[in-house]
């Protein structure tokens, strides 16, 4: 048998434009006379050798799929490079399939396991990955988004600008736990959008961030804005600050259960809810009464239809994957730069250190972030050297001004330095 076909697999978490990188990838092999496969579920049946989870796609299969979230092939979080023999048996599934060319769909891990998948086939089986995550953390360019994270945001954003009605209608606070495993790009993304009182990622924090410096963050945006006459806010946090917390700080984090490619699964951890619960104590100890409400978004966003940049952006990724593996491309992601199709080898992308995929973080030295820091509501070092403001910030916590200070006084200082924004300068007319 002949490996000629192309097969097509989604790994890891749904995000919007899934279907539109298969019904892309699928309508161009076609049209080249290339026979299609979807592979059901990822690599879960691959590992166990099961050829009968896979179905033949065509045009008419797939050419309206990209309207809608979701995954036409399923999806999962399998893991072959566990052991040796879970490549190999993938290698034989796909062999007896008669696929030569693998497309897959999917985050940092699924594109971990495309690199070692090709790795083994020694050259049998020609691999592209398309990089799939609303958490926008894959090591691409600072302009290059990860597919699904626009649908997300704006989805989010939708949510947080309902949330923050309510907010100033209730007269209470919401704390927005958004998911990113390890990057706070989402939670950036939709609290600087939505205009949220202020946004909290991993990366500007020094690590192991402590629980207590959180919740003083937290708890001196809630009676900065008191003592500006607002009992309400709505504080926007990266899910992945748990995993730079101090695991002493949250009981049972230890415990609790991980994934298997050994990732800590946050929904585990009750995030927000320990958090809310922290600040409430801590505002309860200055005499403030304050209702907080924690709401976790991320379910809501990940099989949401897609906004048209996702799908025309994942309907040129499919095109592009296609189109480079039937030419014989092998061993890369596929990006889109600068309005042009760029593959980026998988050497390219691998951390050297870990073996593992290199993620993109938040840069907070950047203009982007430091915007976003400006119009946030925290305490800040000018808060603590105007008299009035110290004077107004003490009364609204029931403290003197000294003791106000020499409390809260730890959370500005360097940070005012490290996140202002230069002076802009008019460019020069003479060049």
């Amino acid at each position: 048998m002949t490996n000629e076909k192309l097969a097509i697999l989604v790994g890891g978490g749904p995000a919007p434009g899934i279907n539109s990188v298969i019904g892309a990838a699928t309508i161009r092999a076609c049209l080249s006379g290339v026979e299609v496969i979807g592979i059901q579920d990822g690599f879960r049946w691959l590992m166990e050798g099961d050829t009968t989870r896979a179905e033949a796609l065509t045009i008419g299969d797939t050419s309206r799929i990209h309207f809608r979230g979701g995954s036409h092939l399923g999806i999962s979080r399998a893991n072959p490079t566990k052991k040796p023999e879970l490549l190999a048996r993938c290698l034989d599934t796909l062999d007896r399939l008669g696929v030569g060319m693998l497309v897959t769909i999917g985050g940092d891990d699924t594109c971990f396991s495309a690199s070692k998948l090709a790795e083994a086939s020694n050259g049998g089986l020609r691999v592209v990955h398309v990089p799939k995550t609303i958490d926008n953390d894959l090591d691409l360019p600072e302009d290059v988004f990860t597919f699904g994270f626009q649908t997300a945001r704006h989805i989010g954003v939708e949510i947080v600008k309902n949330l923050m009605v309510d907010a100033k209608t209730t007269s209470r606070w919401y704390f927005v736990i958004a998911m990113g495993r390890k990057a706070g790009h989402l939670a950036l993304g939709i609290g600087k959008a939505a205009g949220a009182t202020l946004s909290l990622v991993p990366e500007e924090f020094a690590q192991p961030l402590r629980l207590s410096t959180l919740v003083d963050t937290l708890a001196g945006a809630v009676i900065k804005r008191l003592s500006h006459g607002r009992t309400d806010g709505v504080a926007v946090l990266a899910e992945g600050l748990v995993e730079v917390l101090e695991t002493s700080d949250i009981e049972g984090l230890e415990g609790v259960e991980r994934d298997a490619h050994g990732h800590i699964r946050i929904a585990e951890v009750d995030f927000g809810n320990i958090v809310k619960a922290a600040v409430q104590k801590r505002l309860v100890e200055l005499g403030i009464q304050s209702t907080v409400v924690s709401k976790n978004i991320g379910y809501e966003l990940r099989c949401a239809d897609p906004i048209p940049f996702d799908m025309e952006y994942t309907r040129d990724l499919g095109y592009c994957a296609a189109r480079y593996v039937i030419d014989g491309g092998t061993r890369a992601l596929v990006s889109i730069q600068r309005g042009r199709f760029v593959p980026v080898p998988f050497a390219d992308i691998m951390d050297p250190n870990t073996g593992r995929m290199r993620v993109r973080m938040v840069d907070v030295a950047s203009d982007r972030y430091k915007i976003a820091r400006s119009y946030m509501l925290r305490l800040k070092q000018e808060d603590f050297d105007d008299r009035v403001e110290l004077a107004r910030l003490a009364q609204a916590s029931n403290m003197k001004p000294i003791e106000f200070k020499e409390r809260f006084g730890y959370l500005a200082g360097d940070d005012d330095k490290r996140f202002s924004m230069p002076l802009l300068k008019a460019a020069d007319p003479a060049g």
